[in-house]
């Protein structure tokens, strides 16, 4: 059986390799795509790097859109298969890509993210209203700033016309995050978190924490931390990678899919805050229960599952 270059290194040495690897490869191969860059976007190079000196990258949105799609490669796909071999010899064994659940689990975690929905914004509603003391507001004012740019340039990416641009999107911000993201966060570092302090519910929680801390946005931390540990319980009790990489993918597609209906004016931009505002509190109390109970079922089949397998050794 093959074994990784750092199979046998402490868990310490291989979060920093981790780490660095995600670095070193993002700019190495952020830096390549630049230099393709003109090949997809019909920009000149010279033009390409001015843009992104002068922040005037916003001004070219099929520029933007290739780059967010080369970062999705470049700092979490790409490093995650060089890590799976580095750690085991085989990335396939590493994340056990061979191991895929049945089909009524990853139904149920369909259910399971639907139901999460007015419980993430309400959550998402509590994080906006955090207020900074007055010794911080310079701090509060630099995080508002950067949660509105980014919410400018989401805002930029979603807002397509055609089926064809929302399924690029779908590609773009759904599929690839949810595959390079869940590879690197549940995959890689759960798996050390988890070595390392030998509780898989403190890996879960942290591995959830960084996950959320990666996107920098504060105004959207606690939900994301949420998202993040319920992936995490997800593959602690299917043992399958390919289920929160599915509800990763559904939850990013939902969002999608409604931007677009509300960009196409067919739903009303209120339904993306839906079960957050008070007077629904009721609605997101009872889809909270359902969700908790969905969940408590998946552990329960995990169990069972479990037990059987070991009566029938």
């Amino acid at each position: 059986m093959r074994k990784g270059l750092l199979a046998g290194y402490p868990p310490f040495t291989q979060l920093i390799m981790t780490f660095l690897t995600m670095v070193v490869c993002g700019l190495l191969l952020t830096f390549a795509g630049m230099l393709f860059a003109p090949l997809v976007t019909g920009l000149p190079l010279p033009d390409v790097i001015g843009m992104m000196n002068n922040g005037e990258i916003g001004n070219h949105l099929g520029l933007m859109r290739y780059l967010q799609t080369v970062q999705s490669f470049s700092l979490f796909i790409i490093p995650a298969f060089f890590l799976g071999y580095l750690f085991s010899g085989s990335a396939v064994e590493y994340f056990g890509f061979c191991k895929i659940s049945p089909g009524n689990r990853f139904a149920l975690v369909l259910l399971i993210m639907l139901m999460a929905i007015p419980c993430i914004n309400l959550l998402a509603s509590l994080n906006e209203m955090i207020v900074f003391p007055k010794s911080l507001s310079w701090l509060e004012i630099k995080l508002r700033n950067a949660e509105n740019a980014a919410a400018d340039i989401t805002k930029l990416f979603l807002s397509v016309d055609n089926i064809g641009g929302m399924l690029f999107n779908v590609f773009m911000i759904a599929l690839l995050p949810a595959v390079g993201e869940e590879f690197i966060f549940r995959g890689v570092i759960q798996k050390i978190l988890a070595r390392w302090t030998g509780n898989i519910h403190v890996a879960v929680i942290v591995a959830g924490f960084l996950f959320s801390l990666m996107h920098m946005q504060f105004y959207g931390f606690f939900p994301r931390w949420l998202l993040g540990a319920m992936f995490g319980y997800l593959l602690v009790w299917s043992g399958s990678i390919w289920l929160p990489i599915f509800a990763h993918f559904v939850n990013n597609t939902l969002a999608v899919i409604v931007s677009y209906l509300i960009h196409k004016g067919i739903i009303p931009e209120e339904i993306e805050i839906f079960g957050s505002s008070w007077s629904e509190i009721p609605v997101t109390v009872i889809t909270a229960a359902i969700c908790g109970w969905l969940l408590w079922r998946m552990y329960r089949i995990s169990q069972q599952t479990t037990t059987t397998v070991e009566t029938s050794l």
